[in-house]
């Protein structure tokens, strides 16, 4: 009779397990054999593990937001100034300037042209090349290619992007007639200027249909940019400074206005595509009401080297910036970002535009996608 294996290898390999509970998702890709339908194969990530599976989370925790945006306010607040929204849910949109150089812009101005966001916070790159493609083309690179080489030849890389110098030539054209009407209003009339209130002009200024903040402009969405002047804007403020001076950009009056439309929220979500200021300076507004009750933040980088960029919801319940009974998502993938550029951002959530400009939003070609 042939001896029993180790009684001790035995329990180890066949250790029993116990019941895990029936409502547990079970993990199922997406069957090609049914035929390609883009909502169930976004549908599907939400089973499919690893990554995937954070990405159909945020599609849950977004449709969170949108159904409580759709929830009127009925009850009286504490202001009745014009922080105080409407809807249910205050939607706050962040992202890096990277954003708005490649492709994904074009899902960004969506989200502007119809609404679908409240807020939106961005870096001064964030700003300004939005209006530099209103301008002039950005073209595909690629990342190998020589710096040295490209400075020779006055053309910026943005990764495998590419940006002629005479682009920002173009920018500088166009932008400095604004500033010295900037200055002229501030010391005619007494404007009192901000970044946000700076943005906003430059959206109305450039007309153009196929730029972000003109669609801001037009659907009076604050943008609110902190370092306005991290980037090309800073550079042609600095030229201006010296051709005609005294232009005065006030950050406290932004502050205050950005941190009250938190403050006299009924609720809030955060979409924070990036790391850095904008993640922060989004967070941070929250943390004046106690956190936001919804969060969704899309990024590649890691915890482990203490960054803000890098640190995982949780840590921002932490310190009171997301609620404590929230359930926040991060993906850290880039499959995000192609979903947003091809438009799945609006397959997912299904909404077209207001019926009424700060109160409903109107459901259009059926529902919002759930998982």
């Amino acid at each position: 009779m042939a001896p029993r294996a180790p009684s001790v290898a035995r329990a180890a390999v066949l250790k029993e397990s116990i019941a895990l509970p029936e409502d547990m998702p079970q993990i199922k890709g997406y069957d090609f054999n049914q035929g390609l339908d883009h909502k169930a194969l976004l549908q599907s990530f939400l089973t499919t593990g690893f990554q995937a599976s954070s990405f159909g989370q945020a599609v849950q925790e977004i449709n969170k937001m949108i159904e409580k945006r759709l929830e009127l306010v009925q009850e009286e607040h504490e202001s009745c100034d014009s922080h105080t929204s409407a809807s249910g849910c205050t939607i706050f949109l962040g992202y890096t300037s990277n954003l708005i150089s490649s492709g994904v812009r074009e899902s960004i101005r969506y989200l502007a042209q119809h609404r679908m966001v409240d807020v939106i916070v961005t870096t001064a790159g964030g700003i300004e090349e939005d209006f530099i493609k209103c301008l002039a083309p950005t073209y595909l690179g690629d990342f190998s290619l020589k710096g040295k080489e490209l400075r020779q030849q006055g053309i910026n890389r943005i990764g495998n992007l590419l940006v002629p110098n005479d682009n920002y030539c173009k920018f500088e054209d166009w932008l400095m007639p604004i500033l010295d009407q900037m200055v002229l209003e501030q010391k005619t009339e007494g404007t009192h200027w901000t970044p946000s209130k700076m943005i906003h002009r430059l959206g109305k200024e450039i007309n153009n249909p196929d730029s972000v903040y003109y669609w801001a402009y037009k659907n009076d969405i604050p943008v609110f940019s902190p370092a306005l002047t991290d980037g090309s804007l800073g550079d042609m403020i600095y030229f201006h400074s010296y051709k005609n001076p005294g232009l005065l950009l006030d950050i406290v009056e932004d502050i205050r206005r950005l941190n009250s439309k938190a403050v006299f929220a009924k609720s809030t979500g955060m979409i924070i595509l990036g790391g850095g200021l904008v993640k922060h300076h989004i967070a941070n507004a929250n943390l004046m009401r106690n956190g936001a009750d919804f969060a969704v933040f899309v990024n590649t980088g890691q915890e482990f080297d203490g960054s803000d960029s890098g640190a995982r919801p949780d840590e921002a319940i932490s310190w009171g910036k997301i609620r404590m009974d929230a359930s926040p998502v991060k993906n850290d993938i880039p499959v995000f970002s192609p979903a947003l550029t091809d438009g799945s951002l609006g397959d997912m959530i299904y909404f077209h535009s207001y019926k009424n400009p700060g109160l409903l939003l109107d459901i259009v070609e059926g529902e919002s996608l759930k998982i």
